[in-house]
């Protein structure tokens, strides 16, 4: 196994980080990673504000939830779906693109660019020895997010990632199995198996929760995915995505 494929396998968020700030040179070469990623059509359809002000730190965090680690980490990076420098490209090339970059398509394009150069960001991270955590907390209050950094109409921030030197590094969360992830040919539909291998990674999972908290939580994922879905959150979405003028058509 070479040492990239380790790196990937070896990922686990971290939320407790020591105080010792990234240097302008490693947040350089993240972001350089963030861009070498692939992009639909060359389009580059996002954008990357890195946060160094503890106030503004400590802002984003509570936005989030009050989750302490996104005031305290080496740097903080907030992803952006960005379709406003090309609003600003069909005006500079006399090109009408409003609907074009109002269609659903295009909006998916800017969320899947952003999330392929986030993840690049992350491996890069993590091969220089630091950790990273995703922070999907920031779209509780997107009104008040875009107010503190700033986004222009067609910009909308994703999520967060905080990285920095690791203080603590938890046991790493057992992944679905693969044969419940990887299909061939075709979408396998077979209930049984379906429910057998729920079954069996929920028995990994309680095993996991019970040894990490000593006995005091043993919840099956099943019952954790149900139990979050169950309660409706961040129902704004819809209408706070088409008042940026983006996911119209």
């Amino acid at each position: 196994m070479n040492e990239m494929i380790s790196t990937i396998l070896n990922h686990r968020s971290i939320r407790d980080f020591k105080d010792k700030q990234l240097s302008d040179e490693q947040i350089k070469t993240i972001v350089s990673c963030a861009q070498a990623a692939s992009t639909s059509s060359f389009i580059q359809a996002y954008s990357i504000i890195g946060i160094k002000n503890k106030d503004k730190k400590q802002k984003l965090a509570e936005l989030a939830g009050n989750q302490e680690y996104v005031a305290q980490n080496g740097h903080l990076f907030v992803f952006c779906a960005d379709l406003s420098r090309h609003e600003f490209i069909g005006e500079m090339e006399g090109k009408d693109v409003k609907a074009s970059i109002e269609s659903t398509e295009k909006f998916m394009v800017a969320l899947i660019d952003a999330s392929l150069a986030a993840q690049n960001a992350a491996i890069a991270a993590e091969s220089l020895g630091l950790g990273i955590c995703y922070i999907g907390g920031i779209r509780n209050n997107l009104q008040a997010v875009q107010e503190l950094l700033k986004t222009p109409e067609r910009v909308i921030p994703l999520f967060g990632m905080t990285v920095g030197y690791p203080e603590k590094i938890n046991d790493q969360k057992p992944r679905l199995p693969f044969e419940h992830i990887y299909h061939e040919e075709e979408y396998e539909q077979d209930k049984d198996t379906y429910v057998r291998q729920l079954q069996e990674y929920n028995q990994v999972i309680s095993s996991y929760y019970d040894e990490r908290t000593g006995g005091k939580r043993k919840d099956r994922w099943s019952e954790q995915m149900a139990n979050m879905l169950e309660k409706q959150t961040r129902m704004y979405m819809k209408e706070f995505v088409q008042k940026n003028k983006m996911n119209l058509r």
